[in-house]
């Protein structure tokens, strides 16, 4: 192509295989992760995690032919079964969001998620929050997600949360007085403590988070580490507000935190993201879906900060909405709110 096409989510038909393709056929329906990488790369070669590899690119977004067009061309190993009890478009919504979200909840050694782990949840009524809760959910964990109004708090309970916190409700955000500011570190130190607090009251009893999960970035990484547990992780996968963020070191190395970066996830993670969805417990959280000449009110409406919660799809080839679901497969259904 001689012009960028974006897209990092699909779903599609395999229509033809290349020779590396061995894991899929013509006539499959395939859900398609955004993980490309040059299987020759020494570190992928050698069993290595082709996430750290130089030649990882986001398929539609860092590399071309992404899935905003008819044919769309990606490697064997990004194609994933489609699970049978969803239509075109909510099978389409959630490969991105949900294999992140995995990688920054399951990634992490001995402080990947486990049963019990009370976890935080920036924007837990977007896109990326509304996996993360069910995933946490699924791993038997505890999470709490962080909202913008009351009106999103039915919308994040019925995905799994214990509850929810209105961010509008304190004022303390932003980059982090300087430690020599007495009265300005005082005042956000009490807006940081208050919040803090308000995690307790969801909870019932006094527990810090195991797991902060961050992508605002610049206004909340202070409050995050602040909150989070001795010994716990704030992972972190964007900067959605910006990106000098600023930590009071204090309290990362006295109470041995972790602040952790995570991008998107390697084939293995986004295949056990996957496999949740083929079992019927991880809702796409498709909120709404438009015609292909829509495009560009789509992508306004994001950059305006007007979109709806969880995820949005476009539709490409299918002639209507409400396809590609089959009928023996409806009785596994998907939790949460649709």
């Amino acid at each position: 192509a001689t012009f960028h096409i974006g897209g990092s989510d699909a779903l599609g038909i395999v229509y033809r295989v290349g020779k590396h393709g061995t894991n899929v056929k013509v006539g499959d329906e395939v859900v398609v992760h955004c993980g490309r990488w040059d299987r020759d790369c020494p570190t992928v070669a050698a069993g290595g995690d082709p996430m750290y590899s130089p030649t990882f690119r986001i398929w539609g977004y860092e590399t071309n032919w992404g899935s905003f067009a008819q044919f769309t061309k990606v490697q064997g190993q990004q194609c994933m079964p489609k699970p049978q009890h969803l239509t075109w478009e909510e099978a389409a919504a959630y490969t991105l969001v949900g294999a992140t979200a995995w990688r920054m909840l399951h990634g992490w050694g001995e402080n990947a998620v486990k049963a019990g782990d009370v976890v935080l949840i920036w924007g837990g009524a977007g896109g990326l929050g509304s996996m993360a809760i069910q995933i946490a959910k699924a791993a038997g964990a505890i999470p709490i997600a962080v909202v913008s109004g009351p009106d999103k708090f039915d919308y994040c309970e019925r995905l799994g949360a214990k509850g929810c916190l209105n961010r509008n409700d304190f004022d303390h955000w932003g980059m982090l007085p300087h430690w020599q500011d007495a009265e300005g570190y005082a005042a956000w130190l009490k807006g940081a403590r208050a919040f803090g607090s308000a995690i307790w009251e969801v909870l019932g009893e006094k527990r810090a988070p195991n797991i902060v999960f961050e992508h605002p970035g610049e206004t909340t990484i202070p409050t995050s580490a602040f909150v989070c547990d001795t010994g716990g992780m704030v992972v972190v996968c964007a900067g959605t507000t910006g990106f000098n963020a600023t930590v009071d070191l204090r309290y990362l190395w006295m109470r041995q935190k972790r602040l952790q970066g995570s991008h998107f996830a390697n084939a293995v993670q986004s295949n056990q993201m996957n496999d949740l969805a083929l079992r019927g417990q991880l809702d796409p959280c498709l909120s709404q879906a438009f015609r292909y000449d829509e495009i560009p009110q789509v992508h306004q409406l994001m950059y305006d900060n007007k979109h709806p919660h969880g995820n949005m799809a476009v539709l490409v080839g299918a002639p209507q909405f409400g396809l590609g679901a089959r009928a023996e497969a409806a009785d596994a259904g998907s939790p949460g709110a649709r």
